[in-house]
């Protein structure tokens, strides 16, 4: 993965003060990883919550029970209320958070894999994005870390505008092949 990308985002937050956090389901933790890989990044990295069950969404980043059950895990305002639980977590001006179906198994007709909400916030504000990302498992995964640093610089450059619906959408194939 392009380091260049991660350094820019550490070199962002950290020209503009803002510390972060992440909520991670389908990664297993790839964004922390590719962020503490680099020397330096305790300054502006707080955390990650790996939350791969419902349970952990709701106990550790306050997901609501409500909302797990009327939208599921791999949703839009699963990802939204994943962000915003990490800012109030992890104590930081901004995050990103990550919930989809890596494959090869997990699909449904309405929810097929490589279908990934990546969501920013800085506060009370949190874009989301839906992503259909083409690939192996491990490509999904990798797409996903990768578009999930990129709109965190975004956000934090003052580049990624809330747009009146605050959701945009977006396929992305697999670079690999």
């Amino acid at each position: 993965m392009p380091r260049s990308e991660v350094e820019s985002l550490l070199d962002v937050l950290r020209s503009k003060g803002l510390r972060m956090s992440a909520a991670e389901s389908c990664t297993g933790g790839m964004i922390g990883s590719l962020i503490t890989d680099l020397p330096g990044a305790s300054d502006v990295f707080l955390g990650s919550a790996v939350t791969y069950s419902n349970e952990s969404k709701e106990a550790l980043l306050k997901v609501s029970h409500e909302t797990l059950l009327q939208h599921g895990a791999v949703s839009e305002e699963t990802a939204r209320e994943m962000a915003l639980g990490s800012i109030e977590a992890y104590g930081s001006d901004v995050a990103v958070a990550v919930t989809g179906i890596a494959g090869p198994g997990g699909a449904t007709e309405t929810k097929p894999v490589g279908l990934v909400y990546i969501a920013v916030a800085d506060g009370p504000r949190a874009i989301v994005t839906r992503n259909l990302f083409k690939g192996d498992r491990q490509s999904v995964r990798e797409q996903t870390a990768m578009e999930a640093i990129r709109l965190l610089t975004e956000l934090a450059e003052g580049r990624l505008r809330d747009s009146r619906d605050s959701y945009r959408y977006s396929e992305k194939r697999d670079s690999r092949r």
